[in-house]
């Protein structure tokens, strides 16, 4: 029984879960650790995620071609009326960084936004419906005047024009703004005719018989450490797909610039009317990453629950309440710290603190990483099984010709004693190299299998069960010991079957030591991860060496656990078992690597 497992692996988790929450995601379950090792899709946001989500107004359109100086100012003060950001005591505005940008942008154009006059003028606010894609207001002018200003998605509003406006070449403004990777944004207007209804109409009233005053783009730029960490994905077999309620050449325009799609995107404008069918289809294409542009809380949902269908394990981006439906289906679940609502935190399994799509990436190294150092602990201790068992074999199958060659409290002791601190060390092992170079592991996979039974019980347990039989067989037939001859108390070769009993219990907590050294990688050489790389494992190995030193050589303990001194040759005997131990798994690696290389 490997009495070590439960602490190690919770401590694996728990110590993955502090790490992580140092790069900036928190972790609500420990299980989740090993979940991320094995995500193979990502399913994120754009705005704040893949971009810094500092909009800026960039760029603007009115119908008369080039605009001059007071149509700008007219359309960016109206876009900036349309808004509900507030000014915060020390001066910042707080609200939707869209707006923000609105307000901002208006003041670089020689027309600046007081929020309070802007609140005092107003008659009625239509919010924005994620569902309509608009916001409108009721605005009344310094004469009195009231007036509809409508801002949102360019189909949105366009579709409200009254007849003759320049609906096409809008449409084709807003086209090159998009492929540009801009937001773009139409605002229009309209007059209200005075009466008592004028100030409060219904809002499908309100928003109708428009006169376009233009568009205006906002940048929000690509975060520089997002690229990197799309190509990690890629190279770790990863696919990534863009969720987001952008126009689909804006989104598809990022997704471009940071490596999203290559070699093929696929965009689909309108997400929300996609059928169950076609999505099927597209989600089991084989490398085409998608962009589901203008999708809703809805669309996210379709796209998890397909995904899960298809067996894929699936890491999905909310910060949304309308989000918490489809969080609660992905099998990881990533909330945004900055922008998320307290609904979708509460919903998620993960909340990352900087709202960054590179710690997503940086969370699924360290499930693979944890998942690794589970799996090397549990060759670790499954190893050292062999060399106890073999004992009581040859014990048993001799018929007792062959005294026993370790005790149950030596077997304890190795148990309970020698073997938990390296075990706790493998579980703070670093990453291997190339550990986001291969593919997700399967979801059915099992932590142990074959290979790992064949590595722990026939490799490393064989060589480790041969070499300490050697150290108890030289300890008695150096002292003259035949088979069958006596070895009980009074005997005369009774010190010496304490000093053999004592070689098997030393000879396995050495080999123990060159097993550890040999688990801290399955792939890799040692030299490419570093000898002194774990200093944990490195005290582990001095605690187990002073442990058993103390058993061996201090007189109380030697009455309780039936151990001897052992005389130099056997001490420097037991000494060459590390490397011996070590060395043989390095050749297996080695013949492995170099088989597979061909």
């Amino acid at each position: 029984m490997p009495e070590g497992l439960l602490p190690t692996i919770t401590l694996a988790l728990a110590v993955g879960v502090r790490v992580l929450a140092r790069q900036g995601a928190v972790i609500k379950r420990l299980s989740a650790v090993e979940t991320l090792g094995s995500t193979d899709v990502i399913c994120t946001d754009k705005t704040g995620t893949l971009t810094h989500n500092r909009m800026r107004l960039r760029s603007t359109w009115t119908p008369h071609g080039t605009p001059s100086g007071s149509e700008t100012a007219e359309l960016v003060r109206a876009a900036a009326r349309c808004t509900t950001v507030t000014r915060e005591s020390d001066g910042r505005l707080h609200g939707d960084p869209t707006e923000i940008a609105l307000v901002e942008g208006a003041a670089g154009h020689a027309a600046p936004l007081d929020p309070a006059d802007r609140d005092a003028h107003r008659r009625a606010c239509f919010r924005f419906d994620p569902r309509l894609r608009r916001m409108s207001v009721i605005d009344a002018g310094e004469h009195g005047n009231l007036r509809v200003i409508v801002k949102g998605a360019p189909e949105a509003v366009l579709a409200l024009l009254a007849a003759g406006e320049p609906t096409g070449e809008a449409r084709r403004a807003a086209d090159a703004l998009a492929a540009d990777g801009m937001r773009v944004l139409a605002v229009a207007v309209r007059e209200l005719p005075p009466g008592p209804g004028a100030a409060a109409p219904r809002r499908q009233d309100a928003e109708r018989d428009l006169h376009l005053l233009g568009l205006v783009g906002l940048h929000d730029p690509p975060r520089p450490e997002v690229a990197a960490a799309v190509r990690r994905c890629h190279e770790a077999g990863l696919t990534v797909h863009v969720v987001t309620g952008d126009n689909g050449a804006t989104a598809a325009a990022v997704a471009r610039t940071v490596g999203i799609g290559t070699p093929h995107l696929q965009v689909i404008t309108r997400s929300e009317s996609i059928d169950d069918q076609e999505l099927d289809h597209l989600l089991r294409q084989d490398g085409t990453e998608i962009v589901f542009a203008r999708s809703s809380p809805e669309t996210k949902l379709k796209v998890a629950d397909a995904l899960r269908a298809h067996g894929r394990i699936v890491a999905m981006t909310g910060d949304g309440v309308n989000d918490a439906p489809a969080l609660h289906r992905a099998h990881i679940s990533v909330a945004m710290g900055r922008s998320g609502t307290d609904v979708a935190r509460e919903a998620s399994t993960m909340v990352l603190t900087d709202d960054n799509f590179a710690t997503i990436v940086t969370a699924i190294e360290s499930g693979r990483r944890v998942y690794d150092n589970v799996r090397k602990f549990i060759v670790y201790i499954f190893a050292h099984l062999t060399p106890e068992v073999v004992p009581f074999l040859v014990f048993a199958l001799s018929a007792g010709a062959v005294p026993l060659p370790l005790t149950v409290l030596q077997i304890l002791a190795i148990d309970l004693g020698t073997e938990t601190l390296p075990a706790l060390a493998l579980g703070r092992e670093r990453a291997e190299p190339g550990i986001m170079s291969r593919p997700p592991r399967p979801s059915t996979q099992s932590v142990i299998n074959k290979g790992m039974l064949v590595r722990s019980w026939g490799w490393l347990g064989i060589v480790s069960a041969v070499l300490v039989m050697t150290g108890f067989f030289y300890v008695l037939w150096r002292a003259g010991w035949h088979p069958g001859d006596p070895t009980g108390p009074g005997s005369p070769l009774h010190h010496a079957y304490l000093t053999a009993t004592t070689a098997t219990f030393a000879g396995i907590v050495t080999c123990q030591v060159g097993t550890a050294i040999a688990a801290r990688t399955d792939h890799a050489a040692l030299v490419d991860i570093g000898f002194f790389t774990n200093p944990l494992l490195l005290a582990g190995i001095a605690f187990e060496l002073l442990f058993t030193a103390a058993l061996v050589y201090a007189p109380p303990l030697q009455n309780l656990f039936g151990t001897a001194a052992l005389p130099l040759d056997v001490v420097l005997l037991v000494s060459a078992f590390p490397p011996l131990v070590w060395g043989s798994d390095e050749i297996r690696r080695w013949a492995r690597r170099r088989h597979h290389g061909s």
